[in-house]
């Protein structure tokens, strides 16, 4: 083992446990304020809940001895044989570590989800579909590609969670989407604005920095290769604000705030697959389109008649999708020992478009089924009432501001 590798990825697990809270930033100021505390609740309630269930079975399902190249099996439960020594997936730190690092991607993502159902779901079945989606959907989804499952043994690339992380919480934000339906005022024509961008920017800045825990925390190892990782998931980032922000000036005559944090974030969405994989110029060209690609996504959803509150669908769904396939295009050997269809092995593209197709399938799948189960037995929708009232009164009994 290294300790120059286990301090390093001690501080990436301590970054990427950030972007939660910092999520819960992002999301919170982008609803109204009687929603505020509700929608931060999700991410924060998540954030113990997942932990804990991760550490049960959850990692045991996405990490343990391959069944089938579809999911591990139970060797790791309750974390037995989890700890001091290394596991096969990496080899200079302790078993624990790399646990808990993925323990955190996994808190993230079910998270992730929740910006679809803000504003109108019931806090009890939100706990409910969490749970299940992250043993039934998150899970299986980690072990076909970074666990020694199917995609992986095809040679599907994805170096921080395009696939694993984005695409598989796009799928289940817009099952969410589709089953819960409108929001009450969205579904009369009442605009909805967000109360507090200022609250939404701290989030997005938050989850900026701690992306370079996400992405050069997955080389697992302090080295060149970390090192490029984070050099790209910045310039992704940086380059995925110019290319919103040429899309939304071009398209309503001027730029906004909210389109310069969400063109970040689309940079960094598209760039999570192949932080690894691709050279600088080409993490740049990633960003930008990516920032376009979100953008004409989340414009596009108004007229597909589904209410992604929080655009869950239009930057980590299509996001994730652009980066994925990108990644199979911009490769190189020179960064990480495989090329893409941009340097002459068309191939790469194969394996690329399969994990595209089965993340979207099976997650958009698995998701619906497990929110109608949730539905039966808990009922998924806040009463029309509560949701009027403000989630936050009628679920937790709490004021954000007092007036």
């Amino acid at each position: 083992m290294s300790a120059v590798d286990t301090a390093f990825v001690i501080v990436a697990s301590m970054l990427v446990m950030l972007m939660t809270p910092a999520l819960a930033y992002f999301y919170g100021g982008l609803v109204r304020s009687r929603n505020v505390l509700s929608t931060s609740m999700h991410s924060l309630s998540l954030l113990g809940l997942v932990s804990i269930l991760w550490a049960a079975i959850g990692f045991s399902l996405a990490f343990g001895p391959d069944i089938g190249g579809v999911v591990g099996d139970l060797s790791y439960v309750f974390l037995n044989s989890v700890g001091a020594d290394p596991l096969s997936y990496a080899e200079s730190i302790p078993g624990g570590l790399f646990m808990i690092f993925q323990c955190m991607f996994a808190v993230l993502t079910v998270a992730l989800v929740s910006g679809a159902y803000a504003e109108r779901i019931h806090f009890p079945a939100m706990l409910l579909f969490s749970a299940l989606w992250l043993l039934f959907v998150y899970a299986p989804m980690a072990h076909w590609v970074w666990g020694k499952g199917w995609l992986a043994n095809l040679g599907a690339l994805d170096f921080a969670g395009g696939t694993v992380v984005h695409m598989t919480s796009g799928a289940g934000a817009l099952a969410a989407a589709h089953v819960l339906g409108p929001r009450m005022d969205l579904a009369k024509g009442n605009p909805i604005s967000p109360h507090n961008l200022p609250m939404t920017l701290l989030g997005g800045g938050l989850l900026w920095f701690g992306w370079f825990g996400f992405n050069a925390g997955s080389a697992l190892s302090a080295g060149v290769l970390s090192a490029h990782a984070l050099v790209t998931t910045h310039l992704a980032a940086s380059a995925g604000i110019l290319g919103w922000l040429c899309g939304e000036w071009k398209y309503t005559g001027k730029p906004t705030t909210l389109g310069a944090i969400s063109g970040a974030l689309a940079g960094l969405v598209a760039i999570t697959p192949g932080a690894g994989f691709v050279g600088v110029l080409p993490a740049v060209l990633i960003g930008f389109v990516g920032g376009l690609v979100c953008y004409g996504a989340v414009l596009l959803k108004s007229r597909l008649g589904y209410d992604d509150a929080l655009d869950v669908v239009g930057i980590h769904g299509a996001g994730g999708t652009w980066g994925a396939l990108a990644t199979g295009v911009f490769a190189t050997a020179a960064v990480n020992g495989v090329d893409g269809l941009a340097y002459g092995n068309a191939q790469q593209m194969w394996p690329q478009f399969l994990s595209v197709a089965a993340a979207w399938i099976y997650g958009y799948t698995a998701s619906r089924i497990l929110l109608h189960l949730t539905d039966m037995v808990l009922g998924l929708r806040a009463k029309p009432e509560s949701e009027l009232m403000g989630l936050d009164i009628s679920e937790h009994n709490e004021r954000a501001y007092q007036i």
